[in-house]
């Protein structure tokens, strides 16, 4: 079986739902590519908050994108989104991307957690608009991603489904190493 983009089809979904004025997170901002993508479909208009617990990833972001100045970056865990979202945007998140493991090309003994991944989440939850959409990309294949993974698997079954619905896209066969995006919408 061809191997597919997962990013690619994160970005097809967020696209779909994401609008110029919205307001979008990257709570994982690596070296800033979903950053920037989410700030070219939002606008000038729009808002984008940018998270990661590693400067390398603040400054690869400022550095990949020169339209980082109209982007807010925080250092800072994604676990703590809920506390550095200004409260008038609690409820209104349009679209939050979760990119999961380490930074690439940085120092890969540094990854994402699974207890403040799972805090991210419920965090997003809360933050998210009505008819919001969140993606969630994750990579079982490397030191701590199986059990991140298998934690996010769980924690988006047991979702209220009268509240939110949930799919799983394999990169390629269904494997236990597989990476695999997670993609919710809230529908109250």
């Amino acid at each position: 079986m061809q191997r597919i983009s997962l990013i690619n089809i994160a970005h097809q979904h967020i696209s779909e739902s994401l609008k110029s004025g919205d307001i979008a997170i990257d709570a994982t901002l690596g070296n800033g590519h979903d950053a920037l993508y989410l700030k070219s479909l939002v606008g000038a208009t729009g808002l984008v908050f940018g998270f990661d617990i590693q400067l390398a990833a603040i400054a690869a972001t400022q550095s990949n994108n020169e339209d980082a100045t109209e982007l807010t970056l925080i250092h800072a865990s994604h676990a703590l989104m809920a506390e550095n979202i200004p409260v008038q945007h609690h409820g209104h998140i349009n679209a939050i991307m979760f990119n999961l493991g380490y930074l690439p090309g940085g120092d890969k003994s540094i990854i994402t957690q699974t207890d403040t991944t799972l805090c991210a989440l419920n965090a997003a939850t809360a933050l998210l608009a009505a008819d919001g959409i969140m993606t969630i990309m994750a990579y079982p294949g490397h030191a701590g991603g199986d059990l991140e993974t298998a934690q996010i698997e769980h924690w988006c079954e047991h979702l209220n489904n009268s509240h939110f619905s949930y799919q799983i896209i394999y990169s390629t066969v269904t494997s236990a190493t597989a990476p695999r995006l997670f993609i919710l919408r809230k529908t109250l």
